[in-house]
């Protein structure tokens, strides 16, 4: 009988709920073992251990103790090498939320470590599990778009105040940079960037849009702020051959060509629960994950020139 994979959650805000969630889920149906969930905050850290039925701790040095054989880290940016570098060391296989840091070094860091000690290291781009995504990926792969000319990405919504340590270029855009290299199969080249912070209280940006050169001469485009009443996720791509719509939030793809009009047919998923069970596949077969080490580099790499390029004016060109 093969044993089930001992895992852990660190950060049970938001985000590290649902890993939390997700990981009781599969508990339940015996793909894991939830060993435990540790937040700063003592009484959050209960509340959700209570509600998935696992410990609670208030360090999450105490539960490197527990023996872990893997962990997601949804801590702040801020805090992603600090404690993802303490996993990594006790030979703890981790998924570290996007982006990989804060800054390119302390994801440099964080990628030797892992690299040094034969763990599994991903990066939690959601959006690259998202079928909707793998579904165009499959149609840009069929030639259905011809060769990609253009991307052009929406990702705005309303304020989040509890997201104050990084403004909405590493926070959201990177979720497009990724997801945009991801399908295009390219790497960005240049950036050209006009970002500002228009109300955040913490007066880190909050509204951007960015110019993005690849290295195989396609452009994209992304809008990003936390200005915008509702929520909007979109992508749409423009190819030799036909236009391709998506959005996000409803999983849906509509790719036109100069003939037809296809709507794709698409299993709707939780894009998060795809990633979790992709991470638990990789670290129990030992495979490379779909976002390592390198391409949340890459990701980061881009917002962060993208924020040099808004502060000086100019095209910034990547190493």
């Amino acid at each position: 009988m093969v044993e089930m994979l001992r895992v852990g959650v660190v950060g049970v805000g938001n985000m590290g709920y649902h890993h939390a969630r997700i990981y009781s889920e599969m508990a339940r149906e015996g793909k894991v073992e939830l060993v435990g969930v540790a937040d700063a905050n003592l009484e959050r850290a209960k509340e959700v251990a209570s509600q998935f039925k696992t410990k609670a701790f208030g360090d999450y040095k105490e539960l490197v103790k527990e023996g872990l054989d893997a962990v997601s880290i949804a801590v702040p940016t801020s805090l992603h090498k600090q404690v993802a570098l303490e996993f990594i060391e006790n030979g703890v296989n981790v998924l570290v939320e996007k982006p990989i840091a804060e800054s390119i070094e302390n994801a440099q860091e964080i990628m030797r470590a892992a690299k040094k000690n034969n763990v599994t290291l991903m990066v939690g781009h959601v959006e690259r599990f998202n079928p909707a995504v793998l579904k165009l990926k499959e149609a840009i792969s069929q030639g259905l778009l011809g060769e990609i000319v253009t991307m052009n990405a929406k990702r705005v919504g309303p304020m989040v105040v509890r997201i104050a340590d990084v403004g909405v270029i590493i926070d959201l855009a990177v979720h497009d940079i990724d997801v945009m290299s991801f399908l295009a199969d390219s790497r960005v080249k240049e950036v050209y960037a006009k970002a500002r912070n228009v109300k955040h209280p913490a007066k880190v940006d909050d509204y951007a849009l960015i110019l993005l050169g690849f290295d195989k001469g396609m452009d994209g485009v992304i809008e990003t702020n936390r200005l915008t009443p509702h929520k909007t996720r979109t992508l749409n791509i423009v190819g030799t051959k036909g236009i391709a719509y998506l959005d996000y939030i409803n999983q849906s793809l509509v790719v036109y060509d100069e003939e037809w009009v296809k709507e794709a047919k698409i299993q709707k998923q939780e894009p998060l629960r795809n990633e979790l069970e992709h991470f638990i596949k990789c670290v129990e077969e030992k495979k490379v994950p779909l976002v390592g080490g390198e391409d949340g580099l890459h990701a980061l790499e881009v917002a962060v020139k993208a924020l040099e390029s808004a502060g000086r004016d100019e095209v910034v060109k990547l190493r």
